[in-house]
């Protein structure tokens, strides 16, 4: 098994899930491949005339709990494999925070940094179209992934409503408020991922007040996580992203940050008091990495805590606001070094479960307050922790695997009562 197999990565975790809880083998192995997968050929006209032929993929892993739910992304390192593995954690996580839902991922091989807005708008036509069998408000509802957002939803949408002749807005989720969108999706998940930092902070007694924070990525999750860790007292002493690295000893001032980031200015100009920059992407992330911090949060790519630099890990605790940051050789490491890791599938369930909610609203036709929404958004996280906990706690295993047999069983015994067609 290579470290860099994201696919065999959730397969390695499985399979240890299953030996422990005696999975039915059966049961195992049916849990191990995809129901259903979708290779398609997008070509699209570019701007200059030319025409050019992209790639994608939507995989639905497994609906035995109901119709599948996953985002989209549009990035050039998309692989089968990386969406098979991304629709695999969807399956787990949704079951973790025990939604109705099955799981999904879908992905187009495309740099959208170097694609105009209406070739970016003929590709996401086109890969609706394509895909358009196997998806709908009762089968596969998509929504923003990595270089998404609500604009390539509002596309997709109109896309599907207009070949089905009338508007479906549960076709889709993270949309635009205006055509059915709920307030508080576009930061659920960073929301989420700060529920669940604050109770693990509890949980291993340390005040939020003050407690020091790391922060891989400042995109839609790592952001909004350090906003809403910022607002309850929590120092932000170190930032990595593609531009590099921040690090502040005193913390760093997020709203300060916020407002730079939003004028698209540049980490490099970037000025406060005690802030040092640093420009190279491997050395600043190779730095926040090793910061004696309370929180590290990786929230920006998949594996990108391996065996090479678990060992230099001085934070307390890990929250996992990325997919699959952290390899399985790393995991056994921070186990060994007694370094809790709280899962992906847990931490960064805020997306999903607000996107459960919009789809709510969407097939009913009646919106929720954003109060409303951020108070349900609470309650299941801490409930899906709590769960996790328990079983962490009972069967004394570590969090990730806690979190794998909740999520398996529930899955395994949808699997077992709905039986076996024909």
């Amino acid at each position: 098994m290579t470290e860099e197999n994201s696919f065999q990565h959730v397969l390695h975790q499985l399979d240890k899930t299953a030996e422990i809880m005696n999975l039915d083998h059966n049961i195992h192995n049916f849990l191990r491949k995809p129901q259903r997968s979708l290779e398609v050929s997008i070509p699209i006209r570019m701007d200059d005339g030319s025409i050019q032929v992209f790639e994608g993929y939507r995989v639905q892993y497994n609906y035995a709990r109901g119709p599948c739910k996953g985002g989209v992304r549009y990035h050039p390192s998309v692989t089968y494999d990386e969406v098979k593995a991304l629709a695999a954690l969807m399956t787990w996580k949704c079951a973790v925070a025990d939604l109705p839902y099955g799981g999904a991922k879908g992905g187009v091989v495309c740099n959208p940094k170097e694609m105009s807005q209406t070739e970016l708008e003929r590709l996401t036509r086109r890969y609706t179209y394509m895909i358009l069998p196997i998806i709908g408000p009762e089968k596969d509802i998509p929504a923003p992934d990595m270089y998404t957002n609500e604009q390539t939803m509002a596309w997709m949408m109109d896309t599907y409503s207009m070949i089905t002749g009338y508007s479906v807005p549960g076709v889709v989720t993270g949309k635009p408020l205006e055509i059915g969108g709920t307030k508080g999706r576009s930061y659920a998940t960073g929301k989420g991922v700060m529920f669940i930092t604050r109770k693990a902070l509890e949980d291993y007694n340390i005040p939020i007040k003050g407690a020091t924070i790391a922060i891989q990525g400042f995109g839609k999750v790592g952001s909004y996580a350090a906003q809403f860790l910022a607002e309850k007292g929590c120092k932000i002493v170190g930032i990595t992203t593609m531009e590099g690295g921040l690090f502040n000893p005193d913390g760093i001032d997020i709203p300060k940050l916020l407002n730079h980031v939003r004028e698209q200015k540049p980490f490099a100009e970037y000025e406060e008091k005690n802030l040092e920059y640093v420009p190279d992407m491997e050395k600043a992330n190779k730095r926040l990495i090793s910061l004696d911090v309370d929180v590290l949060i990786p929230a920006a790519m998949e594996n990108q805590i391996t065996h090479e630099n678990a060992g230099d890990i001085e934070a307390k605790i890990i929250v996992e606001g990325a997919n699959a940051p952290t390899t399985p050789k790393a995991d056994e490491i921070l186990i060994e070094r007694g370094i809790p890791v709280i899962p992906d599938i847990l931490a960064n369930a805020g997306g999903v479960v607000v996107s459960y909610f919009e789809w709510v609203m969407s097939l009913q036709a009646f919106l929720w307050s954003e109060r409303e929404v951020n108070v349900r958004l609470r309650d299941l996280m801490l409930k899906a922790y709590e769960s996790v906990s328990s079983i962490h706690k009972k069967m004394k295993v570590d969090l990730r695997t806690a979190a794998y047999i909740l999520a398996v069983s529930r899955v395994a015994k949808a699997i077992e009562l709905r039986g076996l067609f024909p």
